[in-house]
């Protein structure tokens, strides 16, 4: 039966997709360019194949955990086509899987439409690193360049802790090791904990979501390890109140304090419809570590200036906010007007700086929301 499951998938990936959506009654769905669009080509899934699909990609410890808690993370790999990871839950009383395509070559900076800032970001020797972004924003691709960058560029020994394990690092300059929350380790925080035994030079962490994690995660960024992370927010703004509200009040000015001194860089990211078929491209936003933005981190009243700080800094130290990216995409002709107002967080603003009218407008702190005032391009 695992053959079904791999016909589905290679279907999905000869049109593009980023994501397979199999559920008993309904045809299968895919993701292409961040549009849902039916397969009706294909039969309607039974509940019976769909569980069937289901069973035959999990081992028999994931079968046990399905069992028990009704959903579980995994990864998948098809000989010949590459590797996925997949979500298989329980819903209206049958099973769902959701399945997503690891790229099985890992793109450049280039090749992905990031900014060359990255590879600076990249080349840090220790501290904190952060990749946020919402679901299916791209964050893992990213990870996955910097380690490649990494594993490339210099001798290292690169210690990856993830849920599921995605792609695939062969050893190259580095020496990497690649252990699986559930197969390799019981979770996160124990494994960071364990890694800092192992003479690591890098850690990254599939993703900060508990207090014990985080704190992990901040020891091993102070012991002088280069950590990197994942965290599931929309910009630095957000991803540094939810680290520092993750703990008890009485903590959070000691976070504060933790954070100010180990935080390299946050970057955060969204993907936009390209003009370019069915594709898309990535928006950026930048955060590096200055005393202006160390600053705004220790000082809670001063949280609501990050984005003016990062456009204040722009040019000397290669930051910026979602919108000069924007701005950037759509000069480029990479996206569209529409797309570009759609991301932007004050779409009057970007109609004026498009014009080139000087902004003689209320600041658009007065209006709750951010400005552009420095237009940064990613080379």
């Amino acid at each position: 039966m695992s053959k079904r499951i791999d016909d589905l998938l290679r279907m999905a990936t000869s049109f593009g997709a980023s994501d397979l959506h199999l559920r008993a009654g309904s045809y299968p769905v895919i993701r292409v360019a961040g549009d849902l669009r039916p397969v009706s080509s294909v039969e309607r899934l039974t509940q019976e194949e769909t569980l069937e699909m289901a069973f035959s990609m999990m081992s028999n410890r994931q079968k046990m955990h399905f069992k028990d808690t009704f959903e579980v993370d995994l990864g998948y790999g098809v000989s010949g086509l590459g590797r996925f990871r997949a979500n298989i839950f329980q819903q209206r009383n049958s099973v769902g899987i959701v399945a997503r395509v690891i790229p099985d070559n890992i793109r450049n900076f280039s090749e992905l439409g990031l900014p060359p800032v990255l590879g600076e970001i990249a080349d840090a020797e220790r501290g904190l690193i952060l990749v946020t972004g919402t679901t299916g924003m791209g964050k893992s691709t990213t990870v996955s360049a910097i380690v490649d960058h990494i594993n490339k560029t210099r001798s290292t020994h690169i210690i990856t802790i993830e849920d599921p394990i995605e792609v695939l690092h062969k050893d190259k300059k580095s020496f990497v090791t690649q252990r699986e929350v559930d197969v390799d380790t019981r979770n996160y925080a124990d494994a960071v904990r364990g890694a800092m035994r192992q003479d690591p030079d890098v850690i990254l962490i599939g993703e900060l979501k508990d207090m014990e994690t985080i704190e992990m995660a901040l020891t091993a960024a102070e012991t002088g390890q280069l950590v990197l992370a994942t965290m599931s927010s929309f910009d630095a703004k957000e991803t540094l109140s939810k680290l520092i509200t993750t703990f008890p009040i009485y903590q959070q000015r000691s976070i504060r304090i933790q954070l100010a001194g180990v935080l390299k860089a946050i970057i955060s990211q969204r993907l936009m419809r390209s003009t370019k078929g069915d594709s898309r491209v990535p928006a950026v936003e930048i955060l590096t570590s200055t005393p202006l933005i160390r600053d705004c981190i220790l000082d809670e009243e001063k949280m609501d200036q990050l984005k003016e700080s990062i456009t204040a800094e722009t040019a000397q130290f290669g930051m910026q906010t979602y919108d000069q990216s924007l701005f950037y995409l759509y000069q480029s002709g990479l996206i569209d007007l529409d797309e570009a107002l759609r991301g932007s967080s004050n779409p009057n603003e970007f109609r004026i700086r498009l014009a080139g009218i000087p902004n003689t407008a209320k600041s658009d702190e007065e209006n709750g929301s951010e400005s552009v005032e420095n237009l940064v391009a990613h080379n």
